[in-house]
């Protein structure tokens, strides 16, 4: 049982998706509460509704801080915005749960601002609501950069036996290999170097993945995209005693990965890490904000509209999130 218990904010996500089912499932594990101090920031309506659709016995407590918070097992304690209608229809986009969305998980991150919580847990926002509602982001990792001022970040993805972490994500393959460069590159190597060690790895075993076929087989494929963008930053990492190696073909790396031949992967563009982790199961990945001054994690899937309000959705990846988060939170 951890002793010193971080406080771990949970937000809501799309009031609309599966959020508030899996947040109220994962809740009723004990063992959540064994390690840490969660609690909900959302709309107390919506977690009522999320209760008598999953069936799920535990009390409501309405809290106005994170320091009046119970957190013991049988309550959920939560943050109430008080933001979007009762009669929020289920699995839809809307402009009100796309705003509702934004302001929780603005909520949290001014909570983190002031030190009042170690950890940012996350369930899944539809983009085009986000969109309608006039925040214009990619997504979470986004927003959270923006809102604490970071500017080296990086998306990592973990599941079992695989960890991954991005030089680029969410734009498309053509402007991801235009936007890759050796400083980038060396950022997310140091990125992926550093956060591995405060989980407690000393000299962490990194892979870089190449960006064409057979990474560029001495230049047989592409355009000397490994030479120019990756190369450098590897040799300037090593340089510095990261135990780094690459770039080497994704095709055959993801699998050594597994076998246990490397601690993290880096891959180069969105679907090159993507892929491998959401083979390994949507329901065991967990999505890390790595490089912000608090610990952020998420489910690694979406907002599931065909099937929320159905009591279908299963919350494993959102009990992996809050495990993670505890995992990597700095002490209380």
């Amino acid at each position: 049982m951890t002793t010193n218990k971080p406080n771990i904010a949970i937000t809501m996500g799309d009031p609309s998706g599966v959020g508030p089912e899996i947040i109220v499932k994962s809740l009723n594990d004990k063992n959540i509460y064994e390690n840490c101090r969660p609690f909900v920031i959302g709309d107390l309506k919506i977690l009522k509704r999320a209760l008598d659709v999953t069936n799920v016995d535990l009390q409501l407590n309405v809290i106005l801080n994170p320091e009046d918070a119970k957190c013991q097992y049988g309550t959920i304690d939560i943050i109430d915005l008080d933001l979007v209608s009762e009669d929020l229809p289920w699995g839809q986009v809307s402009p009100e749960a796309g705003n509702a969305a934004f302001r929780y998980l603005e909520k949290a991150i001014a909570y983190a601002n002031e030190g009042k919580i170690q950890g940012i847990c996350t369930a899944p926002l539809n983009k085009e609501a986000l969109h309608k509602a006039g925040h214009i982001y990619p997504g979470h990792t986004e927003i959270l950069a923006e809102l604490t001022n970071t500017k080296d970040f990086a998306m990592m993805l973990s599941a079992p036996g695989l960890r991954v972490i991005h030089v680029t994500t969410h734009v498309g393959i053509i402007d991801a290999i235009n936007k890759i460069n050796v400083d980038r590159q060396y950022t997310v190597i140091k990125l992926a170097h550093e956060t591995l060690q405060k989980a407690g790895i000393k000299s962490p075993r990194i892979a870089v993945c190449g960006i064409n076929p057979h990474a560029g087989e001495n230049g047989l494929f592409g355009n000397g995209e490994e030479e120019e963008k990756i190369i450098p930053a590897i040799e300037k990492a090593q340089a510095e005693g990261i135990n780094v190696q690459g770039p080497l073909p994704a095709d055959t790396l993801f699998f050594r990965a597994k076998r246990g031949d490397f601690d993290i992967v880096v891959a180069q563009y969105h679907d090159q890490g993507h892929g491998p982790i959401k083979v390994l199961g949507l329901e065991a990945g967990v999505n890390i904000t790595v490089g912000l001054p608090t610990i952020r994690t998420s489910v690694d899937h979406g907002t599931a509209f065909d099937i929320a309000g159905k009591n279908i959705a299963d919350e494993l990846s959102l009990k992996e999130a809050i495990r993670m988060a505890i995992e990597l939170a700095p002490e209380k």
